[in-house]
């Protein structure tokens, strides 16, 4: 292939992404659009345990409007990303490939809201309950809790949750195009519990019971990511041996027919040699 065709080549790929991007963005401001009109009913059930909450910027009930679109649109979108990144890789992949990595759109939405309700629903009744104590057990302070500062807390907590619990497909699908596997894994495994624990940190309040609390989780989810993707290498393994055998013994049994069909020609031509020098 010559430079130009390269160069067209590369330059049809970054339009393809181009376009795949604008898709995405497309169903993210429809989504915005969607969560904007609904916010009001969303923060109503978000905020449906609390007694009184305050709003000290005039600001803030804007500001808690349009995060709340923002990820109603990252939700919606999300299905419309994940497969345009599946499209956008399928032609490297051979036929078998598509077929085994196709799944894993369905389920990576399934793992994002296991792992958003995951958060909502166990993680932050904890976590809420352990620093509202703290508060309550101070005589005489009476906790002032911000509409905006209560929704971050929440939305800080439920989306980088959900996104995390995409880890086991990520690496499914890294181990079929083979880029990672189970060895490899286990060699960064302390380098990804280092980045774990940062990204626990970061997405809890800045205590030490919260952050473990987080951390404990994402560690099973990377333990559980080796396990599936040793059950993928060694499918693949037991492939790659089935077809070295297979293939393995034909060449071989054609190197060996190779071989009589020379020595006969070498024994033919002997023995022409021979009748010659006897006429």
């Amino acid at each position: 292939m010559s430079e130009k065709d390269q160069a067209l080549t590369l330059v049809e790929h970054l339009a393809e992404l181009r376009n795949r991007i604008v898709v995405v963005f497309a169903f993210f401001i429809v989504g915005l659009v969607v969560g904007f009109i609904y916010a009001k009913e969303i923060i109503e059930y978000l905020t449906r345990d609390i007694d009184s909450l305050n709003v000290f910027r005039p600001m803030d009930t804007l500001r808690v409007y349009l995060q709340v679109a923002v990820y109603v649109g990252i939700v919606i979108a999300l299905p419309t990303a994940l497969y345009q990144v599946w499209a956008f890789v399928k032609p490297a992949l051979t036929i078998e490939e598509r077929k085994n990595t196709v799944w894993f759109i369905p389920a990576a939405l399934a793992l994002f809201f296991v792992g958003s309700s995951f958060a909502y629903f166990v993680i932050f009744p904890m976590m809420w309950g352990f620093l509202v104590g703290f508060t309550e057990a101070i005589a005489g302070v009476e906790s002032m809790i911000g509409l905006a500062e209560y929704v971050s807390f929440i939305s800080n907590l439920v989306i980088p949750f959900g996104l995390l619990f995409e880890m086991p497909i990520v690496v499914i699908f890294l181990t079929k195009i083979r880029i990672v596997n189970p060895p490899r894994l286990r060699k960064l495994r302390r380098m990804a519990y280092l980045v774990l624990i940062i990204v626990a940190t970061m997405i809890t309040p800045a205590d030490f019971i919260s952050a473990i609390a987080v951390f404990i989780p994402l560690v099973g989810l990377y333990e559980i990511s080796i396990l599936l993707s040793g059950v993928v290498y060694k499918k693949q393994l037991a492939k790659e041996a089935e077809y070295e055998a297979m293939y393995g013994e034909k060449s071989e049994g054609e190197s060996e027919g190779t071989t009589e069909s020379n020595e006969s020609d070498v024994v033919k031509e002997d023995s022409n040699e021979e009748t010659k020098e006897s006429n």
